[in-house]
């Protein structure tokens, strides 16, 4: 099984809590040095708590699944304090 491949079998695990809210999430890309790179999709991407979602979600189960991995990053998290930023209607 790919690296990438292994990458989403662990994104599959988590899915359904994203998708609960709306959201997503999808690989951009994985660099030769093993780091993922991720774009957060709906209402992920416009999501204050998405470096929550990240850290504690998304992080965590690439982690533990793909031991490899030696890092993940977002492509376009949300700033906690941006402006522009809106909690899905189940958190709000």
């Amino acid at each position: 099984m790919s690296l990438t491949d292994q990458v989403e079998a662990a994104l599959d695990t988590i899915r359904p809590y994203l998708e609960a809210d709306g959201g997503n999430v999808s690989v951009e890309e994985i660099t030769p040095e093993k780091v993922v790179k991720l774009k957060l999709l709906g209402s992920c991407g416009s999501c204050p708590m998405s470096i929550m979602t990240l850290k504690a979600g998304i992080e965590q189960a690439i982690l533990k699944a793909v031991p490899e991995i030696t890092g993940i990053e977002a492509i376009n998290l949300t700033a906690i304090d941006d402006p522009n930023a809106v909690l899905p209607e189940n958190l709000r």
